[in-house]
């Protein structure tokens, strides 16, 4: 049996005084949401290039919204099985 279901990711940029923030949200199966953030500040050295800032902090949204869901596999493992266990990166 093919099992076929499509999950979207939303990221919301915001960017404030050199600080870029990212929100993301994935919408999954049954209405389920997962939120994530990151955020990137702009070096005083550096140049303000707002397209950079906001790579970097989508990135880390991101990065943080697989976590989530390893994390999420992780106890939905352990429900099923009685087991302890751990979804590696």
């Amino acid at each position: 049996m093919i099992r076929e279901d499509t999950w979207t990711v939303e990221i919301f940029l915001s960017e404030d005084e050199g600080e870029t923030r990212a929100d993301a949200m994935l919408r999954c199966g049954a209405g389920q949401e997962v939120l994530a953030s990151g955020v990137a500040r702009c070096d005083p050295d550096d140049y303000d290039i707002p397209e950079i800032g906001a790579e970097v902090a989508a990135s880390r949204a991101l990065a943080e919204l697989a976590r989530k869901l390893r994390r999420t596999a992780a106890d939905d493992i352990q429900t099923v099985t009685g087991t302890r266990a751990r979804v590696h990166p």
